[in-house]
């Protein structure tokens, strides 16, 4: 190293590690970048060894131990040596960390968060950060370990649509350039609403809840503790669940005598949400207009009043909607006003469902069963794995489109383990693909091709033979099948294995 400046192998090698510091740990890109600076290590063993790359990095900073050294660095250089420091010291304090999670969430009492913040607040400084920075700093460590935390837990699979799940997950959390949300925007989030699409039971609630735990949330070191708890920093309301009459002092709350039957006050979910939390609006396709005009208030001017108040409340917290309903037939039948959705999607964020991640990953329906399986028992039981997933490759016929998707397997699980079977819901596995040409015909994506080949699929998901395929829609026999091989794979079919196999296999015994 010459004076002020790092020499170039060592630049290469803080750079890289800086990029890593500040990518998002559910991306391909991250995790080539790892490897590159890990030699000899393959993707699997860097997968169980997460401290690699700490050890790695610990000696190359031997040369900077002291505040002095790294202070003498020019500022750029002096940034990615600082960047290194807190990467060792993050992967340091992971245990405590996630010790500190696992109490919050378990609802217990935690051991005290000051020693960690001391710990981690006096390493920073021995590298030349600021104690102010340092405290930052610390709960930034905080909220990167509960977002990985929520978001690698709670939704689980390696099928590629989960995978970009987690990344845009991460990515609505932390915006695409940590950087930038390091350097300003971490104390913006509030003005970023998200939308989240997708069928009942992909698990909206569980991906709202992760964003939603997921923010940043100041520690306050006169106090030793942090500004607010993050099991309480999330707020949901389905709004399906209330009559319209209802909805509005559910959400604004009211004043006593607002309307009959307001016999005291009441605070809405609006006042409710922390300052640092975030509210759920489940089922948003279900409020009227004149709600959504009051709630446009509220996105576009973060003021609110209960009903029956002319006083102005401020709303602080962030604001993510779903629905489980076609956004596009939403808003051309204006159950969605345009205004309304503009001040919703800053991000759009689709689940994918069960039947497209088993699609893409054969894997992934024995996966979340032996998950599910250990959730209710308590512990892995590689019995009862066998045991559910036997009785689905049993009673379900090929190509089951799992209508109810999660929520359903989870019952699904549920029941076998209490009646040894489960003949799924019929009914509404021969409405999907009904429903999916609808909408897709209704949004105008379909050219005739593409709406026969579908239609033709759909007539062999319900009717099973090409000849009634063919007889119901006046085609011959090899045109009819012609159309259902090509455009079988989109409506959900496994056409290569007929429907005499099952896509569900028990692992062997």
């Amino acid at each position: 190293m010459t004076q002020g400046q790092l020499a170039e192998p060592d630049r290469g090698f803080f750079a890289a590690l800086d990029r890593v510091v500040h990518g998002n740990p559910f991306s391909d890109e991250r995790t080539q970048l790892i490897q590159d600076l890990v030699p000899g290590a393959s993707a699997e063993q860097l997968a169980r060894d997460r401290e690699a790359l700490a050890r790695t990095v610990v000696p190359r900073l031997r040369a900077f131990a002291g505040t002095d050294a790294v202070l003498r660095l020019d500022e750029p250089d002096r940034r990615l040596v600082q960047s290194a420091f807190l990467y060792v010291c993050y992967h340091r304090h992971v245990p405590p960390l996630d010790e500190l999670i696992a109490c919050e969430v378990a609802r217990r009492e935690a051991p005290p968060v000051d020693r960690i913040a001391g710990s981690v607040v006096g390493e920073l400084a021995g590298c030349g950060i600021h104690e102010d920075a340092a405290t930052r700093c610390f709960a930034f460590f905080y909220q990167l370990r509960r977002a990985y935390h929520f978001i690698a837990r709670s939704l689980p699979g390696e099928s590629a649509s989960m995978r970009r799940l987690r990344r845009a997950l991460w990515d609505n959390v932390f915006t695409h350039d940590m950087r930038s949300y390091r350097d300003g925007l971490w104390n913006r989030m509030e003005d970023f609403a998200t939308l989240l699409l997708g069928a009942t039971g992909t698990g909206k609630g569980e991906a709202a809840a992760a964003i939603g735990r997921s923010g940043f949330i100041p520690y306050l070191r006169e106090k030793r503790r942090f500004a607010a708890g993050f099991m309480d920093s999330f707020t949901a309301v389905n709004l399906s669940q209330f009559p319209e009459t209802l909805i509005e002092s559910e959400l604004f709350g009211h004043r006593k005598g607002a309307f009959t039957g307001a016999v005291d006050h009441q605070a809405g979910v609006l006042a409710r949400c922390s300052v640092h939390g975030a509210l759920f609006l489940d089922e948003i396709g279900e409020l009227s207009v004149s709600v959504q005009v009051k709630l446009l208030r509220v996105l576009q001017d973060r003021a609110f009043a209960p009903l029956g108040s002319h006083d102005t409340r401020h709303f602080a917290g962030r604001v993510i909607a779903a629905t489980h309903q076609p956004l596009a037939q939403l808003r051309a039948q204006g159950r969605l006003r345009d205004d309304f959705y503009y001040r919703l999607c800053s991000d759009v964020i689709e689940l994918p469902t069960l039947r497209q991640r088993i699609g893409e990953s054969p894997r992934e329906l024995e996966d979340l069963v032996r998950l599910l399986v250990e959730r209710i028992a308590g512990e892995p039981r590689a019995d009862l794995l066998a045991q559910v997933l036997g009785a689905l490759a049993r009673d379900l016929p090929g190509g089951y489109a799992w209508p109810g998707n999660v929520r359903e397997l989870e019952q699904a699980v549920r029941r076998v383990l209490l009646t040894g079977r489960y003949a799924g819901d019929l009914a509404a596995d021969q409405a999907v693909p009904a429903q999916q040409l609808a909408a897709l015909a209704h949004a105008g994506q379909l050219n005739a091709k593409d709406l026969l080949g579908r239609y033709c699929a759909m007539l062999y998901h319900r009717l099973g033979t090409y000849a009634e395929v063919a007889t119901r829609t006046g085609l011959d026999r090899r045109t009819a099948r012609k159309y259902v091989v090509e455009y079988g794979a989109v409506a959900g079919e496994h056409l290569s294995n007929s429907r005499a196999s099952s896509s569900i296999t028990a692992p062997s015994t």
